[in-house]
């Protein structure tokens, strides 16, 4: 297979939520895979999202994890990667990240990496996550929401992937918060056009509200990596 980028259309979209649901799939699907974090702001020692990774995956943390090789950079201020780098006096490098997740896939069929905040956010002054992705020509899974906005913010993303040439594999439409039941559908009705109307051949695919996160569904993410086993 190959390396997938998860981006959110927002901040606190349900992201790690959604990663530790497709590695659970992988896993039912018999898929040797590894999910990992691009940047980690606002916390300290393991990366926050990769413990939620596991907890959902129902696994214990990695041998990479505890070498903070599926997280190769963690800051303790929340802020924007690149403005939390400086803040710390730790600036990023990107080609660094870049050999990190190359050795993951040395030893995993597919990596499940998910970025730091929404496409746009600055990795450093001078390299925005978009464009870092565009270099690595990682496929992206976009991770929209109920939320209202969500068409605004969903399409921009989208708009951005295709004017850098971003492989779409996906873009799956977290219910959680789900404010009013009748934009949730027209939202995923008008991300679903957009995508035919586009000729992308990516599928839409729903992640119900999960209360327990020791008990998640598995859900059938099929359509987004059928086309990476051909």
């Amino acid at each position: 297979m190959k390396t997938f980028f998860i981006t959110g259309i927002d901040t606190d979209i349900g992201k790690s939520i959604v990663v530790g649901l497709l590695a659970r799939f992988l896993r039912s699907d018999k898929v040797k895979y590894i999910s990992a974090k691009l940047v980690q702001t606002g916390c300290q020692e393991i990366a926050e999202d990769i413990i939620t990774h596991r907890k959902i995956e129902g696994i214990d943390l990695l041998p990479e994890d505890l070498a903070k090789e599926t997280c190769p950079y963690i800051f303790k201020f929340p802020a924007s990667p690149h403005l939390a780098s400086e803040i710390e006096g730790r600036l990023i490098d990107p080609q660094y990240i870049a050999e990190c997740i190359n050795k993951l896939t040395k030893s995993y069929d597919c990596v499940l990496l998910e970025g730091a905040g929404g496409l746009m956010v600055p990795l450093t002054r001078n390299l925005l996550t978009a464009d870092f992705v565009a270099e690595q020509k990682y496929s992206l899974i976009i991770v929209s929401s109920a939320r209202l906005g969500s068409i605004n913010h969903t399409l921009l993303t989208l708009e951005a992937a295709l004017t850098r040439n971003i492989p779409i594999a996906g873009v799956v439409y977290n219910e959680y918060p789900q404010e009013n039941p009748a934009i949730a559908e027209d939202s995923k009705i008008i991300i679903s056009n957009w995508l035919k109307a586009h000729n992308i051949a990516a599928p839409l695919i729903v992640s119900p509200q999960i209360k327990d996160l020791n008990n998640p569904p598995t859900i059938d993410f099929s359509g987004i990596f059928s086309s990476s086993k051909k």
